[in-house]
């Protein structure tokens, strides 16, 4: 007989990151863990304050109801949970966990024994002009060839300058450049802007307007001369006829593709689908969980066999993630199998 029990775990970043939604200082996580038989196992439940669809009062409510309930087993749970896609994500974890021949290793391969690493990008945060070009710097000096800026907080221009800045520097074919705006852009102004950007040979611009205005979405991807990202445009939408709906009607270049968001694994292998479908890639990234479900995604994504780089760097933000064996190195995100997981509850 299978035993849950869930824990909150706050976890501190290094320096305050800004986003176009505000400045992070703090992000809250919470891990289930199942026993069985002297087995352990467990999950992160990755709940984003206001972003997730499952930011409401009663999600710790939730969790114990899931605690209680879990002779119901993973599919049926994760029926009765559409709603809280951060804890279907962690349940299919925690099941994986338990049933595995390691509690870490969630899908066997050649990944999670260290023998291959998954190509990333390396992301710069919102702040002054100086603060975003000393990252710039670190990020290349690491080795990146993919650098993902996140746009739209300071004003546009001096943004510009800063993508420019690094294209007089460095050609498309020596830094790949993606720019996240997290939905700043107003639908009236989207289209000048994205041809500003084009300008400077980049892969893509992320959700350059807010969610939910499919019909504005549509004519920009229509007529974008820079690939657009679906991303915060996923969160929220629960059944599979309008995840096609979605789709059919904006038809994206690409989707971006957050577990903890979107439903977990299951979740995410539907919208993969059905974007395939109409010719939009794809590629996945973390939502600030811990190195618990950084790990996860890490090994599920290996699995896809995409060779974009992935959006898997927010291991290293904060002061008291969870010890594990994730590293990053030249640009890969990569599992040492010399290091341990040092966790006290598992």
């Amino acid at each position: 007989m299978i035993k849950a029990t869930y824990q909150q775990y706050i976890l501190n970043f290094k320096q305050a990151s800004g986003t176009s939604r505000g400045i992070l200082r703090t992000k809250e996580t919470y891990f289930l863990m199942l026993t069985k038989e002297g087995k352990k196992g467990i999950g992160e439940c990755g709940l984003f304050r206001g972003l997730s669809a499952d930011d409401r009062p009663d999600y710790e409510e939730k969790l114990a109801w899931v605690c209680d309930n879990i002779h119901l087993g993973l599919e049926q749970l994760l029926e009765e949970l559409i709603e809280f896609p951060s804890i279907q994500f962690g349940l299919e974890q925690a099941f994986l966990s338990l049933e595995g021949n390691h509690p870490f290793e969630l899908f066997p391969s050649k990944f999670s024994k260290g023998e291959k690493a998954i190509s990333i990008n390396g992301l710069i945060w919102m702040g002054d002009k100086s603060f975003m070009q000393k990252q710039i710097k670190d990020k290349l000096a690491q080795g990146f060839s993919t650098i993902k800026m996140k746009i739209g907080a300071i004003d546009f221009d001096t943004e510009l300058n800063l993508l420019k800045s690094i294209r007089k520097e460095f050609s498309s074919d020596e830094i790949e450049l993606r720019v996240d705006a997290n939905g700043a852009f107003s639908a009236e102004n989207a289209l000048e802007k994205l041809k500003y950007l084009s300008e400077l040979d980049m892969h893509s611009i992320e959700q350059p307007i807010k969610q939910g205005q499919w019909q504005e979405m549509a004519s920009l991807c229509e007529k974008t001369p820079l690939a657009i990202a679906l991303d915060e445009e996923l969160i929220g939408v629960f059944s599979s006829e309008e995840k096609k709906k979605c789709i059919a009607t904006i038809k994206p270049q690409y989707i971006i593709l957050k577990p903890s968001l979107i439903g977990g694994f299951k979740g995410s292998n539907e919208w993969i689908e059905i974007a395939s479908n109409h010719k939009a890639g794809n590629w996945i990234t973390s939502a600030l969980e811990s190195n618990i479900g950084l790990n996860a995604i890490a090994q599920w994504t290996y699995t896809l066999n995409n060779p974009l780089p992935q959006g898997l760097g927010t291991g290293s933000l904060f002061t008291n993630n969870i010890e594990s064996p994730l590293e990053v190195e030249k640009g890969s995100l990569k599992y040492n199998p010399h290091k341990d997981w040092k966790l006290s509850i598992i």
